[in-house]
Order: structure tokens, then C-alpha cells, then sequence
């Protein structure tokens, strides 16, 4: 099996383990502590059971969508994943000009691999947005959104969850840090995976580009000093408001997992909300996305558009997603597998992969248009 025969997203997924080494796939594959979320994410879609409809005429099928007011041909999103160059050189690229393809948004990460000027140069009729945390430095803040607007990104993604980082098990018995720091493990693993091995040596070890420039450069050069020296735990909702003055395109908050957390991001401008738990990456135990989005879209009453990030493996559980009342899914792990595995050709085929199930989910449920799905589509399984 290769990426163009691969079927599933578990099967992308299977092909990065086998070609990345074990402390580059844990980091993109892995979750906090005990990584219970990270099931649930996935496994609480399982709970939502189809109810078809049958001898309706689905010979013409609808996809697409709105989503920020302007057409995608999917409901779903790419999301911001820092570091993806580890996966294959100029991951931030290759992912962007798929998503570009597939058309749908492509969500540049403040700590991806490649500076967000060349993102955009290379993927110039991609719909780029930009995700940015809090950090104690505003005046970074400030720099990044500022170059974010240069080039046109359409809207600004703030990550609310990160006060400080989780504690990620996976990274921590690795030894894993960026850059990478040979230990017994990796130097094995350079010699079981030569293909990553190779094309590390000639691209070189991959660094968060949009950090580089300036006053950064020196001192945080490493994925790890950066999160410690900056991550933000007093932030509160007026760094909203100060975000909400710097930015006057649509403002969207990812990390959204309470009702009333939700109507209180619209009544500071938000015009949409990530119902997400980081991909369990954060705090484990915390509830999984897709259980807490009904009370969430509630909650909205249509002030905003509602997006779900977390456990996106088949393109039913974008189907189930909408069905719930959101408009639109992002996800990140599905692309990095993509990646992983072969590069630019992985990542045309995940979002290729989910396009084709959702488009069969459709057909089979008798449903013409992802417009019409809703909950009296769904049943509830125990």
C-alpha cells in the first residue's frame, strides 16, 4: 500500500509510523498524559448512529458550503499545526496548496515550519488563515498579526487552551526536542528510517521560521523555549478585547468547550467559535468535542458559526458534525499523517479521502445536500 492506494485516514496514518521515526510520529500522533481524550475524541462519534432515508433521488450530490461567508467546496478546514516540516520539508506548503485544491481554508500555524510571506507566495489562491496564542509578549502579538494582514489572511484564529502546556508522555520518554537532540532512540531510529533520515540531511532540521527574524531568533529558538518563556497562564476575556482592536477581519476562538464560554466570545466580537480540546493535547479527561457541541450551538443561537475540531477520521464524522450544527470541522492530524506518509501526494489524498466519504455518506443517507443534514438525521447510541 502506498498514499495514492490508501483508503482511510488510519491507513495514511499507518504509512507515516512505518516512514517517520518514533519520536517525530509520537509527537504528531501522541496526547496529554494518559491520552484518554484523544480516544474519545474519536470514539464518541461512534455513539451517533445514521438514520437514512430512502428512494430519494441523490443522483446529484452537494458538498459544499460557506463558511465566514465565502465558499468552500467542503465543510472542513485545515488546522494550524506547528513544526509539520519534521513530517516532510515544507509541510506548510505542501498541505496549503492541497487545501487550495480541495477548496477549502488553510489555517497557518504561528509556529509552523515555513514563514507565513512564503506560505502565501507558494499558495497564492489559498484561503489562509492565521492562528496566534496570547502570549505575554503583545508586542509579538502585535508584530505577527500585523504581518498576518500583509498578506491577506482572512481571518485570525486565537487558541484560548494553552495557559501552559500539557504534559505529553509520548515527547517526555522520547526525549523529544526541537531541534532534535540525538539520544539512544533516534539514532537508532535514523538508521530504521533512511528515507526521513535523508531528507532531514538535505533540508535540514526544521525550526519555527516565523520566530526566527528579529529579537526571537536567539533565545527562543526551540519549540519548548518558546511555549515556557511566553505561554500566558493570567490571560483573561480583556485580551480579547485588546486582540479585538488590532484585527478588524473575522476573529475566531479555538479552545471553546462551555456554553457560556461560547456566548461570551460572541459578545467580544468573535464571528466563530473552535469547539475543541487541542486534539487531547492539553488537559486529558477533558469532555470530547463532539459531546459538548449541541449545548454550544445552543448556547450561540446562530450569533456565529460554530466550527468542531478534535477526532475527525472519516468524512461521516464531518457529516455527523454538521448534523449537530456545525458548519464546518477542522483537522490537523488527518493532513500531518497525509504528510508523513508521502509528502505532497499524502496530503492531496487525505482531504481527497474525506471529500470521497462524505460524498458516499451522503448518497447513502439519501441526502442530497450537506445543507440538510441535521439532528433528525442521528440516533444516539448508549
Amino acid at each position: 500500500m502506498n498514499v495514492v492506494t490508501a483508503d482511510t485516514i488510519d491507513d495514511l496514518r499507518m504509512l507515516a509510523a512505518a516512514r517517520l521515526p518514533r519520536a517525530v510520529f509520537d509527537f504528531i500522533d501522541g496526547a496529554a498524559d494518559d491520552e484518554l481524550t484523544l480516544g474519545w475524541n474519536a470514539r464518541d462519534f461512534d455513539k451517533l448512529a445514521w438514520r437514512p432515508r430512502m428512494l430519494v433521488d441523490v443522483s446529484h450530490r452537494d458538498c459544499a458550503t460557506r463558511i465566514l461567508n465565502n465558499r468552500a467546496d467542503l465543510p472542513l478546514i485545515v488546522a494550524p499545526t506547528g513544526l509539520a516540516a519534521l513530517a516532510w520539508a515544507g509541510a506548510d506548503i505542501l498541505l496549503a496548496q492541497a487545501a487550495q485544491v480541495a477548496g477549502i481554508p488553510f489555517t497557518i500555524s504561528s509556529s509552523s515550519s515555513v514563514r507565513m510571506e512564503d506560505i502565501r507566495r507558494a499558495a497564492q489562491q489559498t484561503r489562509l488563515w492565521f492562528q496566534v496564542y496570547l502570549y505575554k509578549d503583545r508586542e509579538l502579538v502585535r508584530a505577527l498579526v500585523k504581518r498576518a494582514r500583509a498578506i491577506d489572511c482572512e481571518a485570525l484564529v486565537v487558541t484560548v487552551d494553552v495557559p501552559m502546556l500539557g504534559r505529553r508522555l509520548r515527547d517526555r520518554r522520547n526525549r523529544f526536542t526541537v531541534p532534535l537532540r540525538p539520544t539512544g532512540r533516534l539514532i537508532w531510529d535514523i538508521f530504521r528510517c533512511p528515507r526521513w533520515t535523508a531528507h532531514i540531511l538535505l533540508h535540514g532540521t526544521p525550526r519555527m521560521q516565523n520566530f526566527i527574524d528579529g529579537k526571537h531568533s536567539a533565545s527562543l529558538a526551540s519549540l519548548a523555549a518558546l511555549m515556557t518563556a511566553n505561554m500566558d497562564s493570567s490571560v483573561t476575556w480583556d485580551a480579547i478585547a485588546w486582540l479585538r482592536e488590532q484585527w478588524s477581519g473575522p476573529l475566531i476562538l479555538k479552545g471553546i468547550l462551555r456554553a457560556e464560554d461560547a456566548a461570551r466570545a460572541v459578545s467580544y466580537g468573535a464571528e466563530a467559535i473552535a469547539v475543541s480540546n487541542h486534539g487531547g493535547r492539553q488537559l486529558d479527561a477533558v469532555t470530547s468535542s463532539v459531546s459538548v457541541l449541541p449545548e454550544i450551538v445552543t448556547a450561540v443561537g446562530g450569533r456565529a458559526q460554530i466550527f468542531l475540531d478534535g477526532g475527525i477520521r472519516r468524512g461521516s464524522d464531518i457529516a455527523k458534525a454538521r448534523a449537530l450544527g456545525a458548519r464546518a470541522v477542522m483537522a490537523g492530524r488527518a493532513g500531518l499523517y497525509g504528510v508523513g506518509a508521502g509528502g505532497a501526494a499524502g496530503a492531496h489524498r487525505a482531504w481527497m479521502i474525506l471529500a470521497e466519504e462524505l460524498d458516499r455518506c451522503l448518497a447513502l443517507l439519501g441526502c442530497s445536500s450537506v445543507s440538510e443534514l441535521d439532528t433528525s438525521w442521528l440516533s444516539r447510541r448508549e
